[in-house]
């Protein structure tokens, strides 16, 4: 069996879910710092304001999935269409399937 096509839609919504994922991931990671960057500012009384850190935290749990998201959908729907060209110009991949 020849995979001779993707189809950019169906593969821009299974990356757009994955970097979505990814991208919570991500920002769960960067509001950890966040919150770890507003504890050690208020043990060392700099003028870190923990409001900051707060929007910061929240922020990133919003802002990077979307973001992440939107980048997968748009990286996916873009390697399905070179696929297909390329795929025309050398014949596809050959799968085994069971």
């Amino acid at each position: 069996m020849i995979l001779k096509k993707i189809g950019p839609l169906s593969l821009a919504k299974i990356g757009g879910i994955i970097y979505a994922v990814l991208g919570l991931l991500v920002g769960i990671f960067i509001s950890m710092l966040a919150v770890l960057g507003v504890f050690a500012s208020s043990m060392a009384s700099e003028s870190f304001s923990p409001i900051i850190g707060m929007f910061l935290g929240v922020g990133a749990i919003i802002v990077f999935p979307i973001f992440y998201g939107i980048l997968g959908f748009i990286m996916g729907a873009i390697v399905a269409w070179l696929y297909n060209v390329f795929a025309g110009i050398v014949g596809g991949i050959e799968l085994d399937l069971l």
